[in-house]
């Protein structure tokens, strides 16, 4: 059977509801940043570099100069980079309402062109951003009119207190890993991780591989049920741009928050070491090139920006997953006014 396309008035009638919602919920966002002092900022799309993360795909474009000269260019998959640029610049309090492009991504939960919001708190430790996170959600159930989020079976009261979790501690309790035991300061031993997996893998699968089955499989359909759950202290290989943990330097200030098994942000204690993120980055597209074929350029106006930019936390947090669970929609599609086929 061949679905109706989007503008057509009978689907249109369904979905107008969770848009009627979703409206209600941007203007709450926006007036919760304006009462604590937030700048919104409108960061372009158009950049030299996507963004430097193995598993993140771009669209790709050509800027045409006046003398016909062709530079490459990329339709952001997040907006950080900008951001950081600004906190360099000196902005404190920012965030960026807008759209976001990843190319391979498609399910009930992903798009290729979607809606992120990202914020930042320069001087201000990533403690504070999880609590605005927590805060937001409830934020979007009041404004949606809704006392719990379903999605497949699964249930959580964003009123109710978070649960907290490290990642350490949600291996050992959904998997039966010692996460930590594998790792060793910004290295991991892959065989340590292997032999203690409860998940099928490949000879070819790098220690990486295995967390990412690990993580999906056996530990995130258990979180967020119930109430909204805060998972912290990602291994640091694991976090190429966030700060390692001054406690432990095997683990990062990376935190994500879940409802009902669905990642809705990701944040971190922001890295501000530019010589690290160099070498982060090009470990990231050292694997993306061996994996893919393809590495994307790095942003030297970003690495010298760091130079500048004070401490700093910031998060982006998936607005249309957020607006899915608040509205009881079941696709993205059904919470974007005009979605990308």
């Amino acid at each position: 059977m061949i679905e109706t396309p989007w503008f057509s008035p009978e689907r249109h009638r369904d979905k107008r509801p969770f848009l009627l919602a979703r409206g209600r919920i941007v203007a709450g966002v926006r007036k919760w940043f304006e009462e604590r002092n937030f700048l919104e900022v409108d960061c372009g799309v158009l950049q030299v570099s996507p963004g430097n993360e193995t598993h993140l795909h771009a669209f790709e474009t050509d800027l045409i100069q006046p003398d016909a000269s062709v530079e490459r260019r990329y339709l952001h998959t997040s907006p950080e980079f900008a951001c950081k640029k600004l906190l360099a610049a000196g902005e404190t309090r920012i965030f960026n309402l807008g759209h976001v492009f990843r190319n391979r991504e498609r399910t009930r939960t992903h798009a290729p062109e979607f809606t992120m919001l990202e914020w930042y708190r320069a001087r201000e430790a990533y403690e504070v951003i999880i609590a605005d996170c927590i805060e937001l959600v409830k934020l979007a159930a009041t404004a949606a009119g809704t006392s719990q989020f379903h999605w497949r079976g699964r249930v959580a009261d964003p009123a109710a207190p978070a649960e907290r979790l490290t990642v350490a501690t949600a291996f050992h309790k959904y998997a039966g890993v010692d996460l930590l035991a594998t790792l060793r300061g910004n290295t991991s031993d892959r065989e340590a991780l292997a032999r203690q997996c409860q998940v099928q893998f490949v000879r070819d699968d790098t220690w990486s591989d295995i967390f990412s089955r690990i993580l999906v499989t056996k530990v995130e359909p258990n979180l967020g049920i119930g109430a909204i759950t805060v998972l912290y202290e990602y291994p640091a290989v694991e976090a190429a741009l966030a700060r390692v943990c001054s406690h432990d330097a095997r683990i990062s200030e990376r935190f994500e928050l879940y409802a009902c098994g669905v990642e809705l942000a990701n944040g971190f204690g922001e890295l501000t070491d530019p010589l690290e993120q160099r070498r982060r980055f090009t470990a990231e597209m050292d694997l993306k090139e061996k994996l893919y074929g393809k590495r994307y350029p790095i942003d030297e106006d970003l690495l010298e920006a760091l130079k500048l930019m004070p401490p700093a936390s910031g998060v982006a947090l998936g607005l249309d997953r957020l607006i899915m669970l608040a509205t009881g929609a079941t696709r993205i599609d059904q919470v974007q006014w005009t979605p990308v086929y």
